[in-house]
This record gives C-alpha cells, structure tokens and sequence, in this order.
C-alpha cells in the first residue's frame, strides 16, 4: 500500500496532536497543583480536545485505505512559573499547529486531492478559534496579575465546555 505524501504528513500531525494532548495535561495538571480548578478544568478540556484532533485524523486516513502509524510524542515541558508562562506556550502552541494545518492543506492542493483539502478546512476553522480564545486568556492573565480570581472567574464565565460541533470530522473508536 503506497502512502500519499498528504497522508505521510496527517500521520505526522496525529503525533503533533498527540503531543499538544500531552502538553496540555501538564499545563492542567499545573493549575490544579496551584488550586486553580477552572484555569486546570479548561487544559483538561484543551486536552480532550487534541486527543480528539488526533483521533479525527486516524479516522480519515481510515476511511481513505491508509496504513495507520501512530508516531510517537516528545515529553511535555512540565515545569512553569505562574499563571501565565503556560498560557504563553498554549499560545505559542496553538500558532505552530495553525502553520501545521495549513502546510497540510497546501500539501492537499498541491496533490489535486479534493476529499484532503475539505477535511482540513474544518481544522482551518478551529485553529482560527483556538488562536483567538489562548490569546484572550493570555490577555487575561496578563492584565489580572497577582489577581487569580479574576482568572478563574473569566475562564469559569467565558471559556466552559461548549455544544459539540456538528460539523466536526468523525474521531475513530467513536
């Protein structure tokens, strides 16, 4: 069985969101060591929800005959000072991956793969979301300073679990 290049990339982004998973369970775990239970509850979330990126794409590459290795991941960076310095990786994170997906979908184009180009459009889509809603919360973060109520409270009335999005891409296993 050959493997597309778009499909040798989408196995190499299920490791980056294996690992954007991973990260995220630090930065949760962090918070919830600093008895910050709504900044702590929305990584656990974050989390999930990469997990889910990444199970979305072994779907595709299920659905389109491709062979499934999942890569492995790097170690989280564990380890952070404060409130903010992990939502600044977030950020830095969420950005990276926004270059990920979009080298994925220029990949698709470039190989006239129509079925590749519209099943990363949903992920344009969220990138744009996730972006906006860490730079928001770093905003956030920076402007409350040593006030961590203000925080857990924005996160609490802004940031809580969403509706599931209808038009998300089937995860495998679901």
């Amino acid at each position: 069985m050959t493997t597309s290049k778009f499909a040798a990339q989408l196995t190499a982004q299920i490791g980056e969101e294996f690992t954007a998973h991973q990260q995220y369970l630090a930065v949760a775990a962090h918070y919830e060591g600093m008895t910050l239970p709504q900044l702590a509850g929305c990584f656990y979330r974050q989390a999930a929800e990469e997990r889910g990126h990444a199970m979305m794409m072994v779907q595709y590459l299920l659905d389109t005959d491709q062979p499934i290795r999942i890569p492995a991941t790097a170690a989280p960076t564990c380890d952070f000072e404060g409130v903010v310095a992990p939502i600044e990786l977030a950020v830095a994170q969420e950005k990276t991956v926004t270059d990920q997906i979009n080298e994925l979908t220029r990949i698709a184009r470039d190989e006239n793969d129509f079925a590749a180009e519209q099943f990363m459009h949903w992920f344009i889509k969220e990138q744009v979301e996730e972006v906006s809603k860490m730079q928001d919360l770093l905003a956030v973060a920076r402007r409350s300073g040593d006030d961590l109520n203000d925080i857990e409270t924005y996160v609490e009335r802004d940031m809580g679990p969403g509706a599931a999005d209808a038009t998300a891409p089937r995860q495998a296993g679901q």
